[in-house]
This record gives C-alpha cells, sequence and structure tokens, in this order.
C-alpha cells in the first residue's frame, strides 16, 4: 500500500474519530469524501463519482461539491438517514505553516438539526432518548432547534404511544436495548424514525445526574421539579449526544421540564392514525387533516404549538377554560384580533432565531430579522395591555422588549446585510471609525486605479489599456499583442495570453499592497465587531426564549380565534360527568373541505341524565347502524375529534356542546395490514380492540368502527357482542359503535345503558337515498345490495345475492325478527366464573367434603365409598 500524503493521514485521523458517519472534508472552495462516504455520497447526492491516484494500483473514490452549496447537499443526506461530520478548516490558510488544520465542527444527525434550510418551520424536530430499566422506562426529549426539554418515566407498554405522541426524527437508545421487547419501539410508514446505538456507559445514572446538574449550573434537579428516577437517566444520555455532536455550549437550553401525563388526554398511536390527527392515512402529509384544516396561525412557532395542543389536549378544566376566555375575548374584538395577526405576520421565527444566536451559529440577516422582531414587541404588548382574560394578561406580562439588544443590533449592522459576516458589508457605516478609515482607502484604491489607468493610456499612447486582477499576481496591467510594441521598459512582463500581454509596475504593486491590507484589516476588524454583537446579543437568551414562547401562544390563542370565527364554531361547555352532548356538531375537516351548507350536522348524545339541565337520559353506549357510505363512519370521527378541540382550549362546529372530560380517547377505525410486522388486518384489528378493553377507564372515550369484519361473520358477531358488553358493563365509559351487524340492535334489551340510532334512509321504489341524518332506533336493513348497484355491480349479481339473503335471513332470525343469539350470563354467573381457564368443582368433591370420617365405621366408609364409585359409573 502505497503511503498515504499528509491530507489524506489527518483524513483518515478523522474519519476513525467519527465512526457511522459521512465526513465532508473542507479542502480549498470544495467539501471532499473519500472512499466508501463518495460512493454512497455519489447515489444520494447525484455527484460524479471519480478517483485520486488514478495511475496508482488501487484509486481512491473520491467525489465533492462546492463549500456554499452544503446545506442543499446536507438536507439530502439527513433525508436518506445518513449522519454527517463536517471537517472544516479552522486557521487562515494564509498564516497556516504547513497544513492548514482541519477539526469537525459539528456531526449533523436527524435529531441535531438547527438550521432553518434544514427544518419544517412548523414542525417540530425532536431528539428523543430512551433510558430502559427494570419495570419502567426513562424517556427525554429536546428540540435543539428551540431549546425545549422534557423528560418522563413511563411503563414499558406507554413508550410507543408516546414517540407516537412526540414524532421524533431521531431516538437514541443503549445497544445492550436494541434487541428488548419491552422497549415496543416500531417505526410505521408515517414516522421517519431513525434509532441511534449509544455505549451503555453513556447511560450511567451518576452521571448522568452530573452533565444535568454542570448544565444547569444547579448543585440539585429538585428546583424542576424532576424526581431522581430512569428519566433523569435518559436526559443526562441525551445530553451528552448533543454536546458531542454540536461541539459548542448549549446556553439556549436553559431548563428542563416534567412531562405529566396524567395532565393530558392520552391518545394513543392508532387513534392518531384512525382519526388523521396530523398526518392522513394514505400519504402521510398535513394537508386534510384536523392540525391542517385548524391551522390558521402567522408564525412558525405558532404552528409548532398549535401541532403540540392537538397531539396532547388538557384534562384540567380551569387551564382549559383560561384558554377558552382568551380564544373567547378574541373572537369579539375583531379590530384586537386582526392587529395582533398582523402584527404577529412581521415578526420571524423568534425560538429558532435565539437558538442560532446562542450557539454562535447566526448570520447578520439572523440579526437584523431579530430587530425587526423586537421592534413590533412595543406595539404588540399595548394591543393586549389592560385585557379581560387571565391568560392574555399573563401573556402580556410575560413579553420582554430587551431595548437594548434592538438598539445594538440596529446601530451595528446595515439594513440589508448579506448573507455570511465573511462577505463584508455588514456592519453599518458610522459605527466604528477605524472600519470607516480602511474603507475609506479601499474606496480611494479603487479611485486611484482609474486615475493610474487614464494617467498610463496617456502617457504610453495606448488607447485600450487596463488593469485587470487575479488571486495569482493581484492587479495587472493589460495589453493587447498589438500595441506590446509601445510597453516602456519599466513594466514588467507577468503573463502572456493568445491576444494579451500581462504587466505589473513598482508603482502599481505598492498601491496594491496598501490597498489590499486595507482590504484584510476591515474584514478582519468587521469579523471581530460582529462576534462582540452576536456575544452581547446573547446575554439576553433567557428573555428572548421566554418571549418567544409567549409569542407563539399569543399567535395559536389568535389562530383558533379566527377559525371560530370564520367557521361558526361554539364555545363549548365543560363538565367532569361522563357526558357528549353535541348539538348540530359538524366533523371539522369536512365541513371546511366541503362547499358551504353541504355537510349535514348531527347530533351526538352520550352520557346519564344532568340533574342541572333539561337533557332527557341517554345511554353511554351507543349502537350505530346504516350502510356504507351513509355517514356513521364520520359521525363517530366528528364526536372524537370535537371532544379533542374542546379539551385543547378551542372552540368547536357545533351549534352548542357540553362535553365531559375524557382522560383517554380511543378509535378503532380503519383497518391495514401490517405485513412487515406479520400482522393480518384482523390481528391488528383484535390487537388494538385488545389495547382499548385493557386501558379504557369509565373516564374515556371509545370509538370502534365495525370490529369483527376481517373474520368470519359468525366470529365477527360473536366478538362485536361479547367486546360491547364488555365495554358497558365492565368499563363503563362512553362508546360509540358503527356496526353492520345489525343483531347487535338487539343489545339495548339487555344493556341499560345501550341506545340504538341509525342513519336515516329515504327509500322509493328500488332506490335509496342516504340522508346523513343520525336518528334514534335501530336501521331496518343493511342496503348492502343497494350500495352494490349504485357500485356497478351487474343486475345479475345483486338479484342472486337477494335470493341467498332472504334464505340465510330465515335460518338465523328467529320468529319474532330477533338474531338467535344465546343469552348472556348474569353478573352472579360471570363472578362465579374466575377465569376462563377455571372449570367448576366437582359435586363428588363436595359430598367427599362433607363426610364426617372420624365418626364413621369401617362398614360405613365402605359403604360410602361403593356409592361414591357407583354414581361415578353411573355418569360414564
Amino acid at each position: 500500500m502505497s503511503k498515504l500524503s499528509p491530507m489524506m493521514e489527518r483524513y483518515m485521523e478523522v474519519k476513525g474519530q467519527n465512526p457511522g458517519t459521512i465526513l465532508l472534508f473542507r479542502m480549498g472552495d470544495f467539501y471532499e469524501l473519500f472512499y466508501e462516504d463518495a460512493q454512497n455520497a455519489a447515489k444520494v447526492l447525484g455527484l460524479t463519482l471519480t478517483s485520486r491516484d488514478k495511475a496508482s494500483d488501487n484509486p481512491t473514490p473520491m467525489a465533492g461539491f462546492p463549500y456554499h452549496q452544503l446545506d442543499a447537499y446536507l438536507q439530502k443526506l439527513i433525508r436518506a438517514g445518513f449522519r454527517a461530520a463536517i471537517c472544516d478548516q479552522v486557521e487562515d490558510p494564509k498564516k497556516a505553516k504547513g497544513l492548514v488544520r482541519r477539526e469537525v465542527t459539528r456531526v449533523v444527525t436527524p435529531g441535531t438539526l438547527t438550521d432553518d434550510e434544514l427544518l419544517d418551520p412548523r414542525q417540530s424536530n425532536f431528539l428523543a432518548c430512551v433510558a430502559p430499566a427494570k419495570s419502567s422506562i426513562g424517556l427525554a426529549w429536546l428540540e435543539l432547534s428551540t431549546g425545549r426539554f422534557l423528560l418522563t418515566e413511563l411503563e414499558p407498554s406507554q413508550l410507543q404511544d408516546e414517540l407516537a405522541r412526540i414524532n421524533p426524527a431521531e431516538c437514541l437508545i443503549p445497544e445492550s436495548a436494541a434487541k428488548d421487547d419491552k422497549l415496543q419501539m416500531r417505526r410505521t410508514e408515517q414516522q421517519s424514525l431513525v434509532l441511534t446505538m449509544r455505549p451503555d456507559w453513556c447511560f450511567g445514572r451518576d452521571e448522568a445526574r452530573r452533565l444535568l446538574n454542570e448544565h444547569f449550573g444547579t448543585k440539585t434537579l429538585e428546583g424542576f421539579d424532576i424526581d431522581d428516577s430512569p428519566a433523569v437517566t435518559a436526559a443526562g444520555a441525551l445530553l451528552d449526544y448533543v454536546r458531542e455532536t454540536q461541539r459548542t455550549a448549549l446556553p439556549h437550553i436553559v431548563r428542563i421540564e416534567a412531562w405529566r401525563r396524567s395532565r393530558h388526554m392520552i391518545i394513543d398511536e392508532a387513534t392518531r392514525r384512525s382519526l388523521e390527527l396530523a398526518q392522513t392515512l394514505r400519504d402521510g402529509r398535513r394537508d386534510f387533516t384536523l392540525l391542517g384544516v385548524m391551522d390558521e396561525t402567522c408564525t412558525p412557532m405558532g404552528s409548532r404549538l398549535l401541532a403540540e395542543w392537538l397531539s396532547s389536549p388538557l384534562t384540567d378544566i380551569e387551564q382549559i377554560t383560561q384558554r377558552q376566555d382568551a380564544v373567547e375575548e378574541l373572537v369579539n374584538q375583531l379590530t384586537l384580533r386582526d392587529d395582533v395577526r398582523e402584527l404577529l405576520k412581521e415578526t420571524y421565527d423568534l425560538q429558532r432565531l435565539t437558538s442560532r444566536i446562542a450557539t454562535g451559529r447566526c448570520s447578520p440577516r439572523d440579526l437584523v430579522c431579530l430587530a425587526r422582531t423586537l421592534g413590533q414587541l412595543p406595539r404588540l404588548r399595548a394591543k393586549l395591555a389592560e385585557r379581560k382574560s387571565k391568560r392574555l394578561q399573563t401573556l402580556e406580562q410575560r413579553i420582554e422588549l430587551c431595548p437594548e439588544a434592538h438598539a445594538a443590533i440596529v446601530a451595528a449592522v446595515v439594513d440589508e446585510p448579506p448573507l455570511t459576516i465573511a462577505d463584508g458589508g455588514v456592519i453599518r457605516p458610522g459605527f466604528n471609525s477605524d472600519l470607516d478609515e480602511f474603507r475609506d482607502l479601499m474606496r480611494g484604491g479603487r479611485q486611484w486605479m482609474a486615475a493610474y489607468q487614464q494617467k498610463e493610456i496617456e502617457r504610453t499612447g495606448i488607447p485600450n489599456l487596463k488593469i485587470g486582477f487575479n488571486k495569482v499576481f493581484g492587479y495587472y496591467l493589460e495589453v493587447t499583442a498589438s500595441h506590446s510594441a509601445k510597453v516602456p521598459d519599466e513594466y514588467i512582463r507577468k503573463q502572456t495570453l493568445k491576444n494579451q500581454e500581462r504587466y505589473i509596475t513598482p508603482e502599481l504593486k505598492e498601491y496594491e499592497e496598501k490597498v489590499l491590507r486595507a482590504e484584510d484589516r476591515a474584514k478582519l476588524l468587521e469579523q471581530e465587531l460582529f462576534a462582540t454583537l452576536r456575544e452581547q446579543v446573547a446575554t439576553f437568551v433567557p428573555l428572548l426564549l421566554r418571549t418567544a414562547d409567549s409569542m407563539a401562544e399569543i399567535d395559536v390563542l389568535a389562530a383558533l380565534s379566527t377559525l371560530a370565527a370564520n367557521a361558526g364554531y361554539c364555545r363549548p361547555m365543560l363538565t367532569t360527568e361522563p357526558i357528549v352532548d353535541i348539538r348540530d356538531g359538524r366533523h371539522p375537516v369536512l365541513d371546511r373541505l366541503l362547499p358551504g351548507g353541504q355537510f349535514v350536522p348531527n347530533d351526538v348524545r352520550l352520557g346519564l341524565k344532568s340533574a342541572d339541565d333539561d337533557r332527557q337520559a341517554i345511554g353511554r353506549v351507543q349502537i350505530i347502524t346504516g350502510p356504507n357510505m351513509a355517514g356513521k363512519s364520520t359521525y363517530i370521527r366528528q364526536a372524537a375529534l370535537i371532544t379533542i378541540m374542546a379539551q385543547m382550549g378551542s372552540f368547536v362546529p357545533a351549534k352548542e356542546a357540553l362535553i365531559g372530560i375524557a382522560d383517554r380517547v380511543f378509535a378503532r377505525v380503519g383497518a391495514s395490514d401490517e405485513l412487515a410486522r406479520g400482522q393480518s388486518t384482523f390481528m391488528v384489528e383484535m390487537t388494538e380492540t385488545a389495547r382499548i378493553l385493557n386501558s379504557a377507564t369509565a373516564r374515556s372515550l371509545v370509538i370502534l368502527d365495525e370490529i369483527g369484519r376481517g373474520t368470519s361473520t359468525y366470529d365477527g358477531i360473536s366478538l362485536a357482542w361479547a367486546i360491547t358488553e364488555h365495554l358497558h358493563d365492565e368499563i363503563q365509559c362512553r362508546t360509540m359503535f358503527a356496526t353492520h351487524y345489525h343483531e347487535l340492535t338487539d343489545l339495548t334489551t339487555t344493556l341499560k345503558h345501550a341506545a340504538n340510532w341509525n342513519v336515516a334512509v329515504q327509500e322509493s321504489n328500488d332506490d335509496v337515498v342516504f340522508l346523513h341524518r343520525i336518528v334514534e332506533g335501530a336501521a331496518g336493513r343493511s342496503y348492502g345490495i343497494h350500495v352494490a348497484k349504485i357500485a356497478g355491480v351487474p343486475r345479475r349479481v345483486t338479484e342472486r345475492a337477494t335470493t341467498i339473503l332472504a334464505t340465510l335471513e330465515d335460518e338465523h332470525i328467529t320468529a319474532d325478527g330477533r338474531p338467535k343469539v344465546p343469552q348472556r350470563e348474569t353478573t352472579r354467573q360471570r363472578r362465579q366464573q374466575k377465569s376462563l381457564f377455571e372449570f367448576p368443582e366437582d359435586p363428588l368433591l363436595q359430598e367427599i367434603r362433607k363426610l364426617e370420617v372420624d365418626s364413621l365405621s369401617p362398614i360405613q366408609a365402605l359403604q360410602e365409598l361403593y356409592r361414591l364409585r357407583q354414581q361415578l359409573t353411573d355418569r360414564k
């Protein structure tokens, strides 16, 4: 093997220090990639794959791209699931003695992105960390671009649902836990979760606590209301990873929050998917989801916070009411709402701006954007002054104007700065006298060059003589070959081209040295002034982050009020009773997407009679029958969506609504195979149903659609029947069950709190019109064959189906029209049957226990034994 050059030796050294990454190695104006990295990057980035040392027996694969295209190529690498280590030149090549020193300045991974070009402004980009313990799991998550840092402790069965809620881009786990089944981690079609293995020693509890205390400058974490739990281990391991990848201080991570599941409505992964809260089932898009139609925010910060509120609705009525009060005040004051929104539209993403400032990665334009945002804050606070709602009062008080930071930026930076400080021209004229002097010299140099060129034209008589510049030998005089005879003797030839000759003169070189020295000193001074300004502004980071959080919430409240006013929403009443009572409710997504007036509103009535109003006693279990395409699924979905909207603090699409606080919402709607996990449609359906039956409480809301349809008719009816009884008798939760099994309508005769509802249908001869109205009572029939006719199934097939249907109904329907279903057990019988696999005790055992053996004579004992044996013989 041939000896490596010093450059390649350094490359191999850095590559060895950063395993598992694509190394981007800065060489002049290019980032270069070698060996396997070059081969992988060429495929992903569309680069030309070439080779180094082509003449050798073993040429090195090589690819590269210009340094200014870094962000574009980084984005492609990260989206392809790679981690990238960026190795930059960390000293001035002009001052370097020998090889220019190169170091990795940061490692970019899916969960550690901070640059706007690499992030979706409307979506949070979380890095998560999982720390398994004996009986629980610690979970921490951080959005590096904003500094939001949270942690919680979970049961193993809760992990997948929390990851679905957080939707992290990357998740850290210990190497030893990679095959741990209790983690229950999996990647869904909608999730782009990247798992990163970390050494087990990164998950030491004591080291984690030390790292966190060191970062926050504390001796204990008690001030953050955090227990010493596996969650602290997860948070410490996460912080260690971020330090390792970012290679810089992280002053924008100013606090860590404990996430309390009990304070929020729990929505499991299957329910999020079924209800399409933030991603569509088919293609994972944001459009046509509840989040998509609700998002009327003006800022990226507000958009991200709205998504968080929707993913984690509240369960505390007082907190929800505070949000509702703020929304109502903004609904009622149109001018105020419009003024606030117009001001917010003039601001930038203060959360991510502040984080880049804190980590020293902000550009001149970032500082200008910060100044423009700060410039809007006095007017925003003035608009919110003397508000009636408690939440708006609190948010107004938390806005920090930071006038010193605003004044410092405005005084130092030009209004329209270049993208990078290296381009120069960032600092405003008049800010620094030395810089102004250097710039005057530079401008004077250009004037001197013009005058010198004109003087030489007149002196030499060469009309087309001109001054040029290149990086090889600086300024030069260029003369066409036809005038070369007129060139004075003192001109020194530097280069001969096809039709031109290039010369220098001592006078030109002397002035060039003066001008270039002024340019270099101006650039260096400008960089120093910018760094000082950046450090000065960074001292305001905690205040800026608090202000950003307040602005985001103001934006969300104003957006919810705009949505409510424009779409005709009402303020829902809240109660602790297990009630859902919605009058003229509408599906929030379809109501916005369909032309005005097309969506048919419906009442949703679940729960017991309330003592303080005139509402009728209504069942908590609703069995909804009716044909396909008539609106059953839409109806039950809208009930769940309106409940979620109400508990996040939003107004809802209804004439009026009374919502009983739900601790959990479950939705088993739709069916899909998960072939990658070896699960059929029916297995997925039963797994999700089992989770509902094992996790729901009396405070939960459960919506079910066509449970049991993935198996045979008899199996499906039996399961649906038993599931409904269990939800009614054992869990006693609010339940909406849409079904084609008309046999289930008979349940209302045995279940006290069950009620039948159906989709109204208008029949005329052989035609059927679906009215999309939900009314009380059971549907007369399924109309499945009618739907088949509408779909274009041949007439011969539908006529044959009608004949078969009549035969089946004759065999399986009693004379009085009831389904032939076995009687269910009484409560006493269920209590006696303690286990599905426990057999009843044999009566002979009871007789034997009653025998008074001590009082029996030997002959009597023998007679009893013969009698018992005879009883056993008679049974056979």
